[in-house]
């Protein structure tokens, strides 16, 4: 192996080497990034403010797994687990404004939050979640 070859074997190692760490620095830039620009209450919306209009209009995703989804959801939800959201991103429309839920709301805010940060700025979670819903809503099909 000549000196050219060895120099460029060691480059292509360092560099693959380096690209995790490179790819976790950008997305931790891109969580900073977000974090400090974003209004105190953006990406969220309350049971309360779920009118006709707004049911009508937006996408809800329930964010639970496929089991509770079956025991009871929202009407016409689709189903996409949490941890899904970024694998399926292609099935939530960049077009209309998409609710995520799950029970209340803790697991639905990290996938809102994963797909705020990949740029879906149409993506909001429901505060208190399918129970709020349930409870709080102002209107319900």
């Amino acid at each position: 192996m000549t000196l050219k070859h060895l120099f460029f074997a060691t480059t292509v190692a360092l560099g693959l080497h380096a690209a995790p760490a490179l790819a976790q620095d950008a997305a931790v830039e891109a969580m900073q990034e977000y974090l400090m620009f974003s209004d105190y209450e953006a990406g969220i919306i309350l049971p309360q403010q779920l009118d006709q209009t707004v049911f009508e209009t937006a996408l809800f995703v329930d964010t639970r797994d496929a089991g509770q989804f079956e025991e009871g959801t929202i009407p016409d939800a689709v189903n996409i687990e949490w941890r899904e959201v970024l694998d399926r991103i292609n099935e939530i429309p960049e077009d209309r404004m998409t609710i995520l839920f799950c029970n209340t709301g803790s697991l639905s805010a990290q996938a809102a939050f994963a797909l705020r940060v990949a740029g879906r700025s149409n993506v909001v979670v429901m505060q208190t979640g399918f129970t709020g819903w349930q409870r709080d809503a102002a209107y319900k099909p």
